[in-house]
């Protein structure tokens, strides 16, 4: 039953759809950077989870002022564009290279009166970064199996996180999916401020000006090859990969001057109970940088109570 909430989900079995998809969600996501109003930390970029799929959440176009949101619904398998009128439009995902997916986008917004669009409209951080999207007929895989698996991982780990978040009152960021590295994440804050050097690039500056710890999964990359659950204390505390961690088969990864504690989706996948190997490794890696970071006791809870009564 375990094996069948996390299926076997290898890098190499889907790389070509994860690769398509992802660039689907970049342009999806530098729409909403265009268009979603500023928050602290970059919390305004990121995307949240539906009941079928994800959503960047209504935004609101510069221009026009129509309000609308971009959704991808992962069990029709097609995108979808609202806006608040009422007015949509959807096409199907599958069958699309990147170039047409960009070129369907643009034309359902325009049509919409929406003229939003990706300030630079190529991939980020990813090896054809200087190739625009409307170029790009190279990725086009789209294996509906495989996402519907990415979708079914996606919410199961994204639940785990609300669970782990529920142990803490302090700030902490909602769960988010982060489009730029295609992985799922929740951040706790202790507001120390953290003062970067002025060279650092204004993204790095404003994502991390207070003190975190943040916990979450990807599904593999050419770095690091596998689908792995992940947590990271920011700035490193000394003698953080020292501390144990739970259970058995996570370790510290080394990642050139800082560290990552890495949980392998292989393991927790055959484990009897996987919700609870999760929450052990999340809750071990946040025990080891807020131990020695010295962050405050009273900003934890259980369970998501603070009334000291009902508590």
């Amino acid at each position: 039953m375990a094996e069948e909430q996390y299926p076997a989900f290898p890098l190499d079995a889907w790389r070509p759809t994860k690769e398509t998809v992802h660039r689907f969600l970049q342009i999806a996501g530098k729409i909403r950077l265009a268009a979603g109003p500023q928050r602290n930390h970059w919390w305004h970029v990121p995307f949240h989870l539906t009941g079928n799929g994800i959503t960047t959440r209504p935004m609101r176009d510069p221009v026009s002022r129509q309000m609308f949101t971009i959704d991808f619904d992962f069990v029709g398998h097609r995108l979808l564009i609202r806006t608040l009128t009422g007015d949509e439009i959807a096409f199907p995902l599958a069958g699309r290279s990147v170039a047409d997916f960009y070129d369907a986008t643009t034309t359902a917004l325009t049509d919409l009166g929406i003229e939003a669009r990706p300030h630079i409209p190529r991939p980020f951080d990813l090896p054809d970064a200087d190739r625009p999207f409307a170029q790009d007929t190279e990725h086009h895989a789209y294996d509906q199996d495989a996402v519907s698996t990415y979708w079914r991982i996606l919410s199961r780990v994204a639940m785990e996180l609300e669970v782990a978040a529920a142990d803490y009152a302090g700030k902490i960021s909602p769960v988010h999916h982060f489009w730029h590295t295609m992985d799922v994440a929740v951040t706790r804050f202790s507001d120390r401020h953290i003062d970067s050097d002025p060279s650092t690039d204004p993204v790095t500056r404003e994502a991390y000006s207070r003190e975190v710890i943040s916990s979450g999964f990807w599904f593999g990359d050419d770095d690091t090859p596998e689908p792995a659950f992940y947590s990271y204390t920011a700035p490193e505390p000394e003698g953080l990969a020292a501390r144990p961690l739970a259970p058995d088969a996570a370790r510290w990864l080394d990642r050139g001057g800082s560290h990552m504690a890495l949980l392998p989706y292989e393991a927790v996948r055959s484990a009897p109970d996987p919700g609870a190997e999760i929450q052990a490794f999340y809750h071990s890696a946040y025990r080891a940088g807020a131990d020695l970071a010295g962050w405050p006791p009273e900003r934890e809870c259980s369970h998501g109570v603070t009334d000291p009564v009902l508590a």
